[in-house]
């Protein structure tokens, strides 16, 4: 057995869906977005940490990335989170939840469905922190007129 195949043996032994499997091990989109307008952390109960970082064009995420320090379930749901947010709006990616995730990932452990409570925390901070720049900068041309 391969020591992926014995990851992937464990992973399934833990409660994984094969798809949240598949995140974990391929780790979809982690990395650093260099220049990214959007950048935030967030740190969730249980110590796991993920920064989200966004490219954003004309109001739409043209690309996510993620950094964790955390389990399966933390890099499983930031993969899965990524993927989705990539093509939408801010308002639509601020609308996605928990349980989206939870359900694109078909299932997670019980003890590790805070994970998904992580993404979702630290792709909202990224996304307020890039609208309040934005405001400060609409207020800072209006106080120039």
């Amino acid at each position: 057995m391969s020591d992926e195949e014995g990851l992937k043996e464990l992973l399934r032994k833990a409660g994984y869906s094969e798809k949240a499997i598949d995140h974990y091990i391929k780790k979809r989109n982690v990395g650093v977005i260099e220049g990214a307008e959007a950048a935030e952390s967030h740190t969730g109960l249980c110590g796991d940490s993920m920064r989200v970082y966004l490219k954003i064009e004309k109001g739409l995420i043209i690309d996510a990335k993620f950094q964790a320090v955390g389990c399966a379930g933390a890099f499983a749901s930031g993969s899965a989170l990524t993927e989705m947010v990539k093509g939408k709006t801010l308002k639509a990616a601020e609308s996605i939840t928990e349980q989206d995730i939870a359900r694109d990932l078909e299932k997670l452990p019980g003890p590790k469905l805070h994970c998904v409570r992580l993404a979702v925390d630290a792709l909202r901070k990224s996304i307020a922190s890039y609208k309040e720049l934005q405001d400060s900068k609409a207020k800072g041309k209006c106080n120039t007129r």
